[in-house]
């Protein structure tokens, strides 16, 4: 019996979404946690993975037992077991082919900042930009990144079975009471590609680069060149993945 599971959770405490060596992960806060209400070793498979610090309000993950589970109950055991960092947003079964990384056929990120140096209260949840910045000179940049494109310099992968070429549909720019939210949404993204993107959008508008340097990193001929803006993983949301 498959399981299909959306959750949501604050990385600020963890070292990403995937278990490592060191570190606590959510992966490994899960799997104890589900191991724990069948009793038996449980492995769950996630959409993809999320760096150290960086949140998910729709993470999904999929795993397998023979035993049968009210989801209901599921959910609530899991959520009793969980800390106060991680919540199971909700649990279905599926087919035994859906599979939470390859059935997904697009995603959705947010990226949220504050123009402001200091903030006690939200500094592990948003990025605190200390500068002034030209929104609509990022929003018009933006633009640049929409469509089908080789993201070789925008993200930290050696190599890519898809040549690095990656999708993106849209990004939006927003503001909610002072808050800037960001969406990016695509048919999949990279490592880091989302902060360097960011990283690089937050460049122009300090006005230390211009699109021409968009523009440049996103040829696919000449060597490959990493773009050195990476923006700070806390302000960073996995939103949503779509099957």
């Amino acid at each position: 019996m498959r399981f299909k599971v959306v959750c949501a959770y604050n990385g600020s405490k963890f070292c990403g979404w995937e278990k490592q060596l060191t570190g606590v992960s959510v992966q490994e806060e899960i799997e104890k946690a589900l191991s724990k209400v069948f009793d038996e070793p449980i492995s769950i498979y996630g959409s993809g993975r999320t760096d150290a610090g960086v949140h998910a309000l729709g993470q999904v993950f999929h795993f397998d037992s023979n035993k049968k589970m009210c989801t209901r109950k599921l959910k609530t055991s899991l959520n009793s077991l969980l800390n106060e960092d991680i919540q199971i947003i909700s649990i279905g079964r599926v087919s035994d082919t859906f599979h939470a990384r390859y059935s997904a056929t697009s995603k959705e990120y947010l990226y949220v900042f504050k123009q402001d140096k200091k903030d006690p209260f939200n500094h592990d949840n948003l990025y605190l930009c200390p500068y002034e910045l030209d929104l609509e000179a990022m929003k018009t940049a933006s633009k640049l990144f929409i469509g089908r494109h080789n993201f070789r310099n925008f993200t930290s992968k050696d190599e890519d079975e898809f040549n690095f070429v990656r999708e993106i549909t849209s990004i939006k720019f927003g503001v909610k009471d002072d808050i800037n939210i960001v969406t990016f949404k695509g048919n999949g993204f990279m490592r880091y590609e989302v902060r360097y993107i960011v990283g690089t959008l937050l460049e122009v508008g300090k006005g230390r680069i211009d699109s021409s340097f968009i523009k440049e990193r996103l040829k696919e001929d000449g060597e490959r060149n990493i773009v050195s803006y990476k923006a700070s993983p806390n302000g960073l949301y996995l939103k949503k993945v779509c099957y």
